[in-house]
């Protein structure tokens, strides 16, 4: 059961467009998986309907949010078979090829979002490094130029180094758990890391885990190695 999602300024900001792109990536990963937070972007839809239908008209220029949307739009379009200009045949080759393309990757991204499933098409071969014994990242290509989009998996009863942040930090659960010093978060879950906050991740004994993170500015380690470290870590806006 999901049980922490993104709150109501943030979701009204991307039921409005207003969202950045990169937060808008994971909080569209989140309403896929929540039935809850699904529930009330329609509401918010509806609500967003009904004021625009009663303004007046005005050309407005391009938002990051339309940004997203063309981005999402193009994706969709490399990845899956359009009815309208497609054959049926053509359509179950496509779907063939897609199941097939899912049974060769790793078990771990078996269940994972839509927009998740677009995000690893356009990244068909991971880059993963070792940041450490039980952790590893996979930044990813996103067409966007603010925030570091990124897989982080964390090993069974792994514990990440104990770090501050720098900026806002997004991260949502794909597979498995982790815990910190403020709760325990399940597939799903979206949790938020704002500047000055400290935590320190720690994965469930008997499984991995895999999150979706977005960041805006590298993290900062801290302690004895932190003071070495921190000075030579870095994003990569993707």
């Amino acid at each position: 059961m999901i049980h922490h999602h993104p709150d109501s300024n943030m979701m009204l900001e991307y039921a409005s467009g207003s969202l950045n792109w990169a937060h808008s990536l994971v909080v569209s990963a989140h309403i896929q998986l929540c039935p809850k937070c699904a529930a009330q972007m329609k509401l918010l839809n509806g609500i967003g309907g009904t004021l625009l239908a009663a303004s007046e008209p005005v050309t407005a220029a391009p938002t990051p949010a339309d940004s997203f949307e063309r981005l999402m739009a193009r994706i969709e379009e490399d990845t899956d078979a359009s009815p309208a200009a497609q054959q049926v045949g053509e359509r179950q080759t496509t779907a063939a090829r897609t199941r097939s393309r899912k049974a060769k990757r790793d078990p771990i991204f078996a269940s994972v979002p839509p927009v998740v499933e677009k995000l690893l098409s356009t990244n068909p071969v991971l880059p993963w490094r070792r940041l450490s014994k039980g952790l590893k990242e996979a930044r990813l290509t996103t067409g966007q130029n603010r925030h570091e989009v990124a897989f982080h998996r964390i090993a069974p009863g792994s514990k990440v180094a104990e770090h501050d942040h720098r900026g806002k930090e997004i991260t949502m659960v794909l597979y498995g758990s982790f815990s910190d010093a403020e709760g325990v978060y399940s597939t799903g879950d979206f949790l938020v890391r704002e500047p000055g906050e400290v935590h320190r991740p720690t994965a469930t004994q008997n499984q991995e885990c895999l999150c979706l993170s977005v960041v805006e500015a590298p993290v900062a380690l801290t302690g004895f190695w932190g003071k070495l470290i921190n000075p030579f870590l870095s994003i990569r806006p993707s």
